[in-house]
């Protein structure tokens, strides 16, 4: 029997960037974290409802999301309980925005 090759799949609407949201999976253009829509999607809501919460998500994006997840399942969800942990989640995703160091 021979062994299956995964398959590497394009996610046209997903990129990790050094810099925004700590180089975490975000909706291509957007700071949008793909673990967020997996969140929603997790306590119950459906894609109608999340892009109802979300005006500016399209489907095709939350459905890449998704789509995301289940391929990098481990990953995300390493990530999600990382963020369940306030202290961890401030130092592996430092804020990207910094207060102004002017004073007035």
């Amino acid at each position: 029997m021979s062994a299956v090759e995964p398959v590497e799949v394009n996610h046209p609407y997903i990129e990790c960037i050094a810099g925004v949201q700590g180089g975490r999976p975000v909706i291509k253009g957007t700071r949008f974290p793909v673990s967020s829509i997996v969140q929603n999607h997790r306590g119950g809501r459906s894609v109608e409802e999340i892009l109802r919460e979300f005006p500016h998500l399209t489907p095709a994006q939350v459905y890449d999301a998704l789509s995301f997840y289940y391929d990098h399942q481990m990953q995300i969800d390493q990530e999600i309980s990382g963020l369940t942990n306030s202290s961890q989640a401030a130092h592996q995703y430092p804020p990207t925005l910094h207060p102004s160091d002017e004073t007035n």
